[in-house]
């Protein structure tokens, strides 16, 4: 039996709350499947989906398996057999991931199999499908929380062209007493990560000087991460990595970080946040429309 298999996996935070989906064709039929874990990491997903796709089958047959994760390729053309006869090992340490490696060698064996990357997200169609059914799995176990009406709400997101290097950011700011602020603006020579965090320190610095604290909602998990776990160690070390570099971007966590000793500041993942408008949509695609512009 000839059988067609798209799959995908990923965890967000990474590692954090994870899905995987998989899409088997064959003939005229078409059958999805997907599934979560917390906890865990993108690369897990991504051979759980493999793994799943691949449990599915009954009997031997020739497969042509589509992947955007080169880590499951190259790991199976490239590794899998040599990490088999080492057991698993790797300069005397156990290969990461061994017992999802273990699986998914014992199923490959029966099938004839060939071997696909294909790039996420650049509009194949199963490719989509399977993106889709991953993330739905993955935000079924995400838990949600909802913003409180009585404090000012900021929405900010960032663009990036990467053709021209140019980028974009923008923001609403929600008051409770019904008024709103929006701005936008645009970069040369910029990145995605310091749109999205100029987005968040233009919509600070615009609050009105009465406000105290700010609900602010971003879409980055760079932003994210970065204000609610990183920063405390990159202050702590003069702003600096291992290897003595700058942070990227350490004028804007600096100022960020005297923001927040003066505005008392809730950050939310829009991934998982209640909204009960389309704020976020219309920054992202204003955010877009002014990276354009350049």
């Amino acid at each position: 039996m000839k059988v067609t298999i798209y799959s995908d996996g990923g965890a967000d935070p990474n590692p954090g709350y994870g899905g995987w989906g998989a899409v088997l064709i064959y003939g005229k039929h078409t059958k999805e499947l997907k599934g979560s874990a917390k906890d865990t990491t993108n690369n897990r997903m991504e051979l759980s989906a493999a793994i799943g796709a691949l449990s599915a089958l009954k009997r031997p047959c020739e497969i042509e398996f589509f992947t955007d994760s080169q880590y499951l390729r190259r790991g199976i053309l490239e590794n899998l057999d040599k990490w088999v006869a080492a057991d698993f090992k790797r300069k005397g340490e156990t290969i990461p991931n061994k017992d999802l490696w273990k699986k998914l060698h014992k199923l490959i064996e029966p099938h004839t199999i060939q071997w696909n990357w294909v790039k996420g997200h650049s509009g194949d169609h199963y490719n989509e499908i399977v993106d889709k059914l991953a993330t739905e799995a993955r935000q079924a176990i995400t838990p949600t929380v909802g913003l409180s009406k009585d404090q000012p709400t900021l929405y900010a997101r960032g663009s990036f062209k990467g053709k021209t290097n140019s980028g974009g950011w923008a923001y609403i700011l929600n008051l409770p007493n019904g008024d709103t602020i929006q701005n936008s603006g645009n970069a040369t020579q910029t990145t995605a990560n310091r749109m999205h965090i100029e987005a968040v320190m233009f919509g600070l610095n615009d609050l009105p000087k009465k406000v105290k604290s700010v609900q602010v909602v971003t879409v980055s998990d760079y932003v994210f991460l970065g204000a609610t776990e990183w920063i405390k160690g990159w202050k702590k070390k003069n702003w600096k990595k291992k290897g003595g570099e700058s942070v990227s971007n350490s004028d804007l966590w600096q100022q960020l970080d005297q923001l927040s000793s003066k505005i008392q500041i809730v950050w939310f993942n829009g991934k998982n946040t209640i909204l009960d408008g389309d704020e976020l949509e219309i920054v992202g695609k204003r955010a877009s429309e002014v990276a354009s512009d350049l």
